[in-house]
């Protein structure tokens, strides 16, 4: 599926150093540089609003973006962001510039459809997601929104992997650049609960300690009996 269009709006930022990004903070703007592609690295102020209006959108993070610096428009693609560890605001952004002809390494997001239909799921089974994210490799114009893994058709202690998810036209895992032996990581799987297995086996182990203990108890009993029993005259 092709990835949604954002486009934002940003200017050069010629004030630097850390006094210039606190007054930018104060005035709600975020400060930032877009760099690569055989260019010299600029540096730059966005909307805080704005940006955190995009960010909300999950196909953002691995999305081709358009830049507008000063009304001249740039593809970049999101290559860090930088929060404020106590407070919902955005320290700093970083914006790489792409190339029409040269691949991209992104982490896509994975879609799951059909977890609640999974045969497994009707044994007992519960869905375990491994991954929620995979690298790859592509051009620009290749790069896919998202990719989906199907589950509706997994049994109980079946496993997806890697190898299972289906990739468009132009998109490798990078995972596989030196080959699947080794490679192939398990994507999600339908297994019986952890805890209830411990539970019945532990239910198991009592029932059968405590017919051990009441067959000990019985036989002490017996004994007893038999010492306590009055001799007949």
């Amino acid at each position: 599926m092709a990835a949604m269009k954002f486009e934002l709006e940003a200017a050069v930022r010629q004030d630097m150093g850390k006094g210039a990004s606190r007054r930018l903070r104060r005035t709600n703007n975020v400060p930032g540089v877009i760099y690569g592609a055989g260019q010299p690295a600029v540096s730059l102020t966005l909307d805080h609003n704005k940006l955190v209006h995009a960010l909300a959108h999950e196909s953002f993070y691995s999305s081709i973006l358009t830049l507008n610096i000063n009304k001249q428009a740039e593809k970049v693609i999101l290559k860090d962001l930088q929060r404020d560890p106590a407070r919902p605001r955005i320290h700093h952004i970083d914006f790489l510039r792409i190339r029409a002809d040269q691949k991209l390494h992104m982490h896509i997001p994975l879609h799951f459809i059909g977890d609640e239909v999974a045969p497994g799921l009707k044994d007992g089974g519960v869905v375990y997601h491994a991954m929620t994210d995979i690298e790859v490799s592509c051009l620009p114009g290749d790069l896919p929104e998202y990719l989906e893994v199907d589950t509706s058709q997994m049994q109980l202690d079946e496993t997806l992997h890697l190898s299972n998810i289906k990739l468009p036209k132009g998109v490798e895992l990078v995972a596989f650049a030196h080959g699947t032996e080794g490679h192939d990581l398990p994507v999600v799987s339908i297994h019986k609960p952890r805890i209830i297995e411990e539970e019945v086996a532990l239910v198991e182990e009592g029932t059968a300690e405590g017919a051990a203990a009441g067959e000990t108890a019985g036989a002490a009993t017996g004994e007893a009996a038999k010492k306590e029993e009055p001799k007949k005259d």
